[in-house]
């Protein structure tokens, strides 16, 4: 058990320090004016036309970092900084975010995947973490329906575990996608296109420490789980 508080410790540092730089890029970057001109909203409206899409809106959204791709109602959601704003860092969540959108339309397999499976994800969230603990009493009291209550928590939470993992090859693509039609499109300076990537890149990590993170209970879990047999 030691060695798992250790590592989930490590773990938590590691998540604090890429959120910490993440917010720290963005706002480097920030105050980098764009030569174009453009606001988010109109470079992610750009992209979008730019891949042959129409159907897609883009809105702006309350709060800070809370961009996002709505594949249900067809939504490029922005940050009211990002939406209004017009520099690098706009520039790169903007046109991230319309990666997303153009996965969607090219039916890219790994967002189809994590799409189909978004409503068992949500259900394991809500319930996995109270099975095992439901499952970790009754094995203390003795009961044997404890260990197959735990094992059903464990299972449930690998399927968000599952989740994580499938997303990394989704956020990578996107800021591909992004950064490769920002050059191509001649939307940004050499010096913009090297702060879009910086930014998009410590953004990537916030993905993998939190899927590794996920991962390490999980083999937290399944270690306790074989400890009992």
């Amino acid at each position: 058990m030691g060695g798992y508080y250790l590592l989930a410790g490590i773990i938590f540092l590691v998540s604090m320090f890429v959120s910490n730089r993440l917010k720290s890029k963005f706002k480097k970057y920030s105050k980098i004016q764009l030569k174009n001109g453009m606001s988010g909203k109109e470079i992610a409206e750009k992209m979008l036309n730019d891949n042959g899409i129409y159907d897609v809106k883009v809105v702006s959204v309350r709060g800070q970092l809370t961009d996002h791709y709505n594949p249900a109602n067809k939504t490029v959601n922005l940050s009211e900084a990002v939406y209004e704003q017009r520099n690098a860092a706009a520039a790169a969540v903007a046109a991230h975010e319309c990666g997303h959108a153009v996965q969607h339309a090219q039916a890219y397999s790994w967002l189809t995947l994590r799409s189909a499976i978004v409503p068992a994800v949500g259900f394991s969230s809500k319930i996995s973490n109270f099975v095992i603990m439901a499952g970790l009493v009754l094995m203390y009291l003795g009961s044997a329906f404890g260990d197959m209550l735990f094992l059903a928590g464990i299972a449930l939470f690998g399927v968000t575990t599952l989740f994580t993992f499938i997303t990394l090859p989704v956020e990578f693509d996107a800021s591909n996608r992004a950064l490769a039609w920002l050059e191509s499109s001649n939307m940004v300076t050499q010096e913009e296109h090297a702060g879009a990537k910086d930014a998009l890149k410590w953004a990537a990590r916030t993905y993998v420490v939190a899927a590794l993170g996920s991962l390490a209970t999980l083999l937290y879990f399944i270690s306790m789980f074989m400890g009992r047999r």
